[in-house]
């Protein structure tokens, strides 16, 4: 792992024990990945609480309770999906912060949506953050940059709430 990666891992260690925070997150196409980096340095315990792998339609919407009407209308890979996924994982878990991810790695379109196309969310009480990104390279590496993309994102929203 990088020393940046790590860094940031370390940062959001950090805010979230100091503000005496939880977490969860919710995963579709990184599949655990921001998970595993979020518990490789000790002490991820004090306020991890899970994470749920949703790779298919069905897992959304069973789990994550992720509306049929949105999944339809906006197709799983969405701003709106993200944000539902987060906040369904946020409310299921009653943590403080949910993570969300979902996206294309290719090597095909899926749903008419190009490869490398990533949407993130961040749920917390009285709100959810979101954003779209696109990624180029690889499929390992569209899924490198979308963890650590999400990760900032996370540390970006959590620095500032409260």
């Amino acid at each position: 792992m990088e020393t940046a990666e790590l860094e940031l891992i370390r940062k959001i260690h950090g805010i979230f024990k100091s503000k005496n925070l939880r977490l969860s997150l919710a995963e579709s196409c990184t599949a655990g990945f921001i998970s595993s980096l979020i518990v490789h340095l000790p002490g991820a315990s004090d306020f991890f609480d899970s994470s749920v792998v949703c790779y298919s339609l069905i897992s959304k919407e069973k789990l994550l309770g992720v509306g049929k009407s949105i999944l339809k209308r906006y197709g799983t890979i969405s701003e709106e999906t993200a944000k539902a996924m987060a906040e369904g994982v946020r409310l299921r878990t009653k943590t403080d912060f949910a993570l969300s991810i979902t996206g294309n790695l290719g090597p095909e379109p899926i749903e008419d949506k190009k490869t490398g196309l990533v949407f993130i969310a961040v749920s917390f009480e009285g709100g959810i953050e979101s954003k779209g990104m696109i990624f180029e390279g690889s499929r390992d590496e569209i899924k490198l940059s979308a963890s650590a993309a999400a990760l900032e994102f996370l540390y970006g929203v959590v620095s500032v709430w409260g």
